[in-house]
């Protein structure tokens, strides 16, 4: 069994389980999402449930909010346009200004023009992360859940004002504040704070309350989202990435929850610190609540395929003619995990790389060492690969050199066969003549198995890093994340591929050896539509490989003398 057929059928296993997925995933059947036919029994089923703060009751429709009750507030800084409604201090959308969903290609329309064609159309808007759009549903709500014995307080069904309709981060300006205000006009008030700083895309919202009545006021915070089911409109269907909810909790670490599994059960937890999100690929959104305090988080299903993940704060008494303020922090941006890791422990975790993570952040550590040092994403791929290479050069040395023995002794087999049509007969002196030479049938095939997590490690690496979105490469390749616009690095691929075949002994079997020639035309094919990064580790990988087969095997061909035919 030698070393690349071995390959070949593991990353063909590979690629045939993520178009399964994928299929499945597009047209398989979906599971029921039992909440949906529940009927609507409340005005507030959106709200969190704890028995001590309300008695709502769960797993009911999403109310209808009433434009006309608040006006949108609008919200400029260096990272974010954001829209906030004044009923209930909603943040109803939220753009990405440093991330358009599509990027022109400069070679493109150049080739474009010379043929007297149209520049390619291409959406330059900004990422929208949040969405009032009732298809595309996702808003990040909070507000003030009141104990049955306290007077009722601002939840995100109240209407709050504000002092302006619009607010911007001027140049110099370094933090933004937003208020907005609710009163129950018999002593209760509360403020909305929500600061923004330059640069950050962690907001702070502060939920300020002064009790001016005569009775004290005892109640929780609460932070949630409610989203529809995500699916990336410009996804690939050969790389699929998780979306739906997380959640962080200091006993089980990270867990993710689909959305299916929220439409099942609800899930509950309390925890010290925490945080609850909804991601998707290379974005994620999170309310982190304080770290020191006991949360609870939590999962709805509202019906009409809508899902809430959030969490509320223990209750706390505000006693009359005092204030007090309850703290929390909104993250919606980009996965890039050194900006993560400063919002909350485990946020970086959103960086799914599911059991291989021991193995894929050292990985994407090196990745961003090396990015540093060049200043290139696509030559950051070349230098880890390098790096990958030189590790495993032992292990990729010994199974080279027992793939040489194998070719050389290659005539030897075929002559065997011809002599022993007999199959078991075959068989028997096939293997002596591997004990003879000192040659390992499987010497190829152990070396790689070590190495295949590292291998699949890495490409996560590089589907996950949204660094690598929009990133130019040189010349024609302008975004590393999206397929080569011309196909000539997978017709590299291809080639660099088959001159690597060329160098490992053929199967004996004929029909063996005509399907492995089919090989590289089918892997060429399926890289015409994967993501130019991961096709140029492919080349670099392949490249590498070829220059240290060939050394060895010349080395190991050239030297060694002969042995005679074993009879």
């Amino acid at each position: 069994m030698d070393n690349i057929r071995f390959v070949l059928v593991v990353v063909f296993a590979m690629l045939s389980i993520l178009l399964w997925q994928a299929w499945q995933m597009d047209y398989g059947p979906k599971p029921p999402m039992s909440a949906i036919e529940q009927p609507i029994v409340n005005t507030k089923a959106d709200l969190p449930v704890d028995g001590a703060a309300t008695t709502e009751p769960n797993n009911t429709a999403l109310p209808v909010i009433d434009a006309t009750k608040g006006k949108i507030i609008t919200v400029k800084t260096d990272v974010f346009n954001v829209e906030i409604d004044t009923q209930g201090g909603t943040l109803v959308n939220l753009d990405l200004v440093k991330y358009p969903v599509d990027k022109k290609n400069t070679s493109v329309d150049s080739i474009r023009n010379t043929l007297g064609l149209d520049k390619s159309e291409k959406n330059l808007t900004p990422i929208r992360l949040l969405n009032s759009n009732a298809e595309d549903l996702f808003l990040a709500q909070s507000g003030l859940i009141s104990n049955s014995d306290s007077a009722a307080a601002a939840n995100h069904h109240s209407v709050f004002t504000a002092a302006q309709d619009s607010y911007t981060l001027t140049e110099g300006q370094d933090k933004l504040d937003v208020p907005l205000t609710w009163t129950d006009n018999q002593g209760l008030v509360v403020t909305k704070l929500f600061t923004f700083t330059r640069g950050d895309y962690a907001i702070n919202v502060e939920q300020k309350i002064a009790n001016n009545a005569q009775k004290p006021w005892n109640g929780r915070q609460y932070t949630q989202f409610i989203r529809t089911p995500y699916t990336d409109p410009a996804g690939n269907s050969f790389i699929r990435t998780y979306a739906g909810g997380v959640v962080y909790t200091e006993e089980s670490k990270y867990h993710k929850i689909k959305f299916e599994d929220m439409a099942d059960e609800d899930f509950a937890a309390t925890t010290t610190g925490g945080w609850s999100a909804m991601i998707q690929h290379y974005f994620a959104s999170a309310w982190v609540p304080p770290v020191d305090q006991e949360n609870h988080l939590y999962t709805k299903s509202l019906g009409d395929a809508k899902f809430v993940i959030g969490s509320y704060s223990p209750i706390i008494s505000v006693a009359p003619n005092t204030e007090a303020q309850l703290k929390a922090q909104l993250f919606a941006g980009p996965k890039i995990q050194p900006m993560l890791e400063k919002v909350a422990k485990g946020l970086e975790l959103t960086v799914d790389y599911g059991w291989l993570t021991v193995i894929a952040k050292p990985i994407y550590k090196l990745l961003n060492f090396i990015h540093d040092y060049i200043g290139n994403w696509g030559f950051s791929i070349l230098g880890v690969t390098l790096c990958i290479k030189l590790l495993f050069f032992p292990l990729s040395a010994a199974s080279y050199k027992s793939m040489a023995k194998m070719r050389k002794i290659q005539p030897r087999l075929k002559d065997l066969q011809e002599r022993y049509p007999d199959r078991q007969v075959f068989n028997q002196k096939m293997m002596a003549m591997y004990k003879e030479e000192g040659v390992n049938p499987l010497g190829g095939c152990l070396p790689v198995l070590v190495q295949i997590p590292v291998f699949i490690s890495l490409y996560w690496v590089l589907v996950e890093t949204v660094e690598l979105r929009q990133a130019p490469f040189a010349l024609w390749i302008q975004d590393l994340s999206a397929q080569d616009p011309y196909y000539i690095l997978p017709i590299l691929y291809g080639i660099t591929m088959k001159i690597q075949q060329g160098l490992n002994p053929a199967p004996i079997d004929p029909i063996q050896a005509k399907i492995m020639k089919m090989f590289p035309i089918v892997f060429t094919f399926f890289f015409l539509f994967f993501p130019s990064g991961l096709v140029l580790y492919w080349i670099m990988n392949n490249t590498l490989s070829i220059l240290q087969q060939w050394y060895i095997t010349k080395h190991i061909v050239g030297e060694e003398k002969p042995h005679h035919v074993a009879h």
